[in-house]
């Protein structure tokens, strides 16, 4: 997927989808292919979430099957979703290499899981600690460059007080706390919108004690586990986990890779201090930079 064209999770989830209710009507690739006067290979890209398919062909692909009117609603309602431009379109080159499908990823998520164990969550960031961060990693880049980036990250941000938006537990390391970002003016800013943004709801933040990290799974690094909700009668995109690293970011999607960060991130959470202890440490802390 690029930065220039669509988000490929909803083709994603239409493929499966039309696989699933293929094999469920006990139909073959090859006689799928025939009725429809396709090659298998277009039946294979379509099922694979590789090209794109018009929705009055799912809704002919759909009554071949068998597929009740609500089903064969909600995946011509993908078909369409799945040619509707990226939001990250308007940003082109200065989406950085990957981010456009983490991007998709998390618009299309129904929770996430996130971990920090160094920087605030990228979905929750100020701009001045967005512009501190690209400062401190591209020291040279031009003042239009840095607030491109700003803007692309406050635009992901938007999927949390949108529509449908997931629901976010986001456990953070104390050296997120700790480690300075910018200015203390900055850093007590960041915290201070970290504990507004906990008291939104569908938002959890917890705060992991130095202490405690060892014991809790949290050497895996900073992570993030999506999950996604399923179209009406299809499958819906497999949990996926995300880690970013200094040279780019990986994906799993694997079960039992994704069950190792899932169960990882369970042991996390449930050593960090509560919410409610967490937002007063972040409060107190956001005071201490704030006085110097």
């Amino acid at each position: 997927m690029s930065g220039k064209g669509v988000s490929t999770v909803p083709r994603r989830q239409l493929g499966r989808s039309l696989r699933q209710l293929r094999e469920r009507a006990g139909v073959t690739l090859r006689a799928a292919s025939q009725r429809f006067e396709w090659s298998e290979t277009k039946m294979w890209r379509i099922e694979t979430g590789k090209t794109p398919v018009r929705a009055l062909d799912v809704q002919m692909m759909c009554g071949v099957y068998g597929a009740d009117e609500a089903v064969s609603s909600a995946l011509m309602e993908l078909a369409r979703e799945a040619k509707t431009p990226s939001w990250w379109q308007t940003f082109g080159d200065t989406v950085p290499v990957g981010f456009d499908v983490l991007a998709g990823l998390e618009s299309a998520a129904s929770s996430i899981d996130t971990y920090a164990s160094d920087l605030a969550p990228g979905l929750l960031q100020t701009p001045d600690y967005v512009r501190a961060i690209v400062r401190t990693r591209f020291p040279d880049a031009p003042t239009e460059d840095v607030e491109n980036r700003v803007r692309f990250r406050m635009a992901r941000q938007t999927i949390l007080t949108g529509k449908r938006p997931p629901a976010l537990r986001a456990a953070l390391s104390e050296t997120v706390l700790r480690r300075p970002m910018g200015s203390g003016q900055v850093m007590a800013a960041q915290l201070a919108h970290l504990v507004y943004m906990a008291g939104l709801p569908g938002i959890s933040i917890r705060v992991v004690p130095l202490a405690a990290e060892a014991h809790s799974g949290a050497l895996a690094g900073a992570f993030v586990v999506m999950r996604f909700p399923s179209p009406t009668g299809g499958i819906g995109e497999p949990t996926t986990v995300y880690g970013d690293t200094y040279t780019g970011g990986y994906y799993h999607d694997k079960e039992a890779e994704v069950a190792q960060y899932t169960e990882a991130f369970e042991g996390i959470w449930s050593t960090a201090q509560d919410e409610d202890t967490s937002r007063g440490v972040l409060a107190d802390t956001a005071r201490s930079y704030q006085s110097g």
